[in-house]
């Protein structure tokens, strides 16, 4: 069973940063079994397709903008992850959707994608995330970490308190 958590996102674009910054915090407070990788695929795009092949589990943590109030944390799963790569709900969907095709085609889908968001206030050009977005990533780390652990994947907690 091999499962990666891909964070992506431009880090140059204040609320970009999300995802990358969620899978750094994810590295940082838990050690991953050895059939777990963590990936800051920043805004990578044919060049993953070798580490998403043949996955069992799939986790992508981006910002998606999905109408819903700024600083929302959204799980896309099952029926409805054909229809996010369908409309454009993240700035990386250049890249993911045309990674995802090419796996499919190679017959080397992941066997589960699950998309773990927040709806961004600002992409504007900037360093630090806004105050509501950063105070999400924590959530989106222990989504991650749970989701994981759902589907029998052994996370061991590296402080006392995860984040």
């Amino acid at each position: 069973m091999r499962a990666v958590v891909l964070g992506i996102g431009n880090i140059i674009l204040t609320d970009e940063a999300a995802g990358v910054r969620a899978a750094e915090m994810l590295e940082r407070h838990y050690r991953m079994p050895d059939n777990v990788q963590i990936i800051d695929g920043g805004t990578s795009g044919m060049e993953m397709i070798e580490d998403l092949s043949n996955l069992d589990f799939l986790i992508v943590i981006d910002v998606v903008k999905t109408g819903q109030a700024a600083g929302t944390v959204v799980k896309i799963a099952g029926d409805e992850i054909p229809v996010f790569f369908r409309r454009k709900l993240s700035p990386h969907q250049i890249g993911l959707p045309d990674v995802l095709a090419s796996l499919e085609l190679l017959d080397a889908m992941p066997k589960e994608i699950i998309v773990l968001g927040v709806e961004p206030i600002s992409l504007e050009l900037g360093m630090e995330m806004t105050d509501t977005v950063s105070a999400k990533v924590p959530l989106l780390v222990e989504m991650s970490a749970s989701e994981l652990r759902a589907r029998g994947y052994l996370l061991e907690a590296l402080t006392a308190r995860a984040v």
